[in-house]
């Protein structure tokens, strides 16, 4: 692979693929293995559709998790949540480089999910948390401290969103007991998603 990487045109290829959004996807995924979920971008009805869980009539920070290249960050702010009112939370320093160059007036940092509670302003009300986090790939405990970090900043009043490719109940659906959830599967992504929604009106189930 490295010899044919030595070629000019492979080269030229391969500085394509870091340029757009599924190359930067791959790149990640062969760098982050854990810390990347999917090898392209969601779609705009993924998008959408986890925009639509987002209540408008309440007020409060929204902070979405692993954002990616933006697609769910560009249907946020097209269903009407405020800039001001938007924090964007990535791991991935490429990742957070490209959402600064596409959406320089937003709140971007560059952190980790398992630290949430330490980046979020202080004393700010949170309205939803929306995540594309790969809670099914992720070591058990750090998926229970990052659920753990959900349920201490939205209380009772709080919407978590998340999206999992796993059809059928994910595994760290087991860490929950929500007070109330609803699911939807969204077909037109690759691979289909299901959308989980839920708040945190109960506590977390002991391990």
């Amino acid at each position: 692979m490295h010899r044919v990487l030595r070629f000019p045109h492979a080269q030229r290829i391969t500085g394509y693929i870091k340029n757009v959004a599924p190359g930067l996807f791959i790149q990640e995924l062969l760098t982050q293995p854990g810390a990347v979920g999917a090898i392209c971008p969601s779609s705009r009805y993924l998008a959408r559709h986890m925009a639509r869980q987002v209540p408008t009539e309440s007020d409060g920070l929204v902070i979405e998790l692993g954002a990616g290249t933006g697609a769910i960050t560009q249907a946020l702010l097209d269903h009407g949540v405020a800039p001001a009112d938007l924090m964007l939370v990535e791991y991935s320093r490429p990742f957070v480089q490209r959402l600064r160059l596409r959406f320089a007036g937003l709140d971007i940092v560059h952190g980790n999910a398992a630290e949430l509670s330490r980046l979020v302003p202080a004393g700010r009300k949170i309205r939803a948390i929306v995540s594309s986090l790969p809670l099914c790939s992720l070591p058990e405990h750090q998926t229970r401290a990052i659920l753990q970090q959900w349920q201490t900043l939205l209380g009772q009043d709080g919407v978590a969103i998340q999206f999992s490719y796993h059809l059928r109940t994910p595994k760290w659906r087991q860490y929950l007991a929500p007070q109330q959830t609803r699911s939807k599967i969204v077909w037109a992504n690759l691979p289909p998603a299901n959308i989980t929604t839920f708040t945190f009106g109960a506590t977390m189930r002991a391990a």
